[in-house]
């Protein structure tokens, strides 16, 4: 069956990246469809859009995060596509699968995708299968203390604690020494719960004075697969990032050729499709680069 003509595209978004990915879809001529809440009716993306759909609602909950609301609207509006921009559904493989099950395209990597990294612990076994570097740690199923006290044992202070399920610096400690280990766990598995409504819990080895390289990848839906150029990361606030600089300074040709081809493994192991970017940290170790 040959895919669909894709005529019209809805953004399911708002504000700055709306308008650029409406922008993009106009100068390819498509027509375009904005989604706001009730209070987003005059806001910028609604008025550069072609056809507007009022969601009602003035929290995001209640619009833009609405699924259903999102699908009905791209069907009333004649859309074949949906973009879903950044934040909000973009890594929600729940909404992949209804656009897909309702005959609409997603403009985002297949549910299959976003469902294999939606787990730190399961995306981490998918890397070392594919022969991706990793940072030294401890991602089993096992839960308890006695085999965290041993993986940082194997692995060496001091270590970080992670909530499997999570981001943004929310359920992450770090842990100098095996007397802070109980209380850190705990913790940590309290605020991953609170936050994410999963406890599951990794360990990995705590790099000092990290580098954050990211690299970005493109991949079709035939395998295919390449990796552009890279950002350095490494200015960060509270685990958010403050400043991207491009090229990376500092990185060599050798070591960012490496961490090329290992994204684009990274990508071709879930079945990656679209933009994307794989994360990488970089270190020093005995005046020689060391990356995971």
């Amino acid at each position: 069956m040959s895919a669909p003509v894709l005529t019209t595209l809805l953004v399911a978004n708002r504000g700055e990246i709306a308008c650029r990915v409406m922008r993009t879809a106009k100068a390819l001529g498509l027509t375009t469809v904005a989604v706001h809440s009730a209070t987003d009716r005059d806001a910028r993306h609604s008025r550069e859009a072609d056809i507007r759909v009022d969601l009602g609602g003035s929290k995001a909950a209640d619009s833009y995060l609405q699924i259903d609301k999102l699908i009905a609207a791209a069907k009333a509006s004649g859309a074949q596509a949906i973009h879903p921009g950044y934040g909000f559904l973009s890594e929600n493989a729940g909404f992949a699968r209804a656009i897909e099950n309702a005959g609409l395209i997603f403009l985002g990597p297949p549910a299959s995708a976003i469902d294999a990294m939606g787990s730190k612990s399961a995306a981490k076994a998918l890397m070392e299968t594919a022969g991706v570097p990793l940072v030294p740690g401890y991602h089993g199923e096992a839960q308890d203390l006695d085999t965290f006290r041993d993986a940082c044992e194997r692995i060496g202070y001091p270590v970080l604690l992670k909530a499997t399920a999570g981001g943004g610096g929310k359920g992450m400690k770090v842990v100098e020494e095996v007397g802070q280990l109980a209380e850190a766990l705990a913790s940590a598995q309290r605020e991953a719960l609170s936050s994410f409504g999963d406890s599951r819990m990794l360990v990995e080895k705590y790099l000092l004075k990290p580098r954050h390289v990211e690299i970005q990848v493109f991949a079709d839906q035939h395998g295919n697969c390449l990796y552009l150029n890279e950002r350095d990361c490494s200015i960060q606030r509270r685990h958010q990032k403050v400043v991207e600089e491009a090229p990376a300074p500092g990185l060599s040709p050798e070591l960012r050729r490496a961490m090329g081809e290992a994204a684009v493994r990274s990508a071709q192991a879930i079945g990656y499709v679209g933009a994307g970017t794989v994360e990488f940290c970089w270190t020093l170790v005995a005046s020689s680069s060391s990356w995971r």
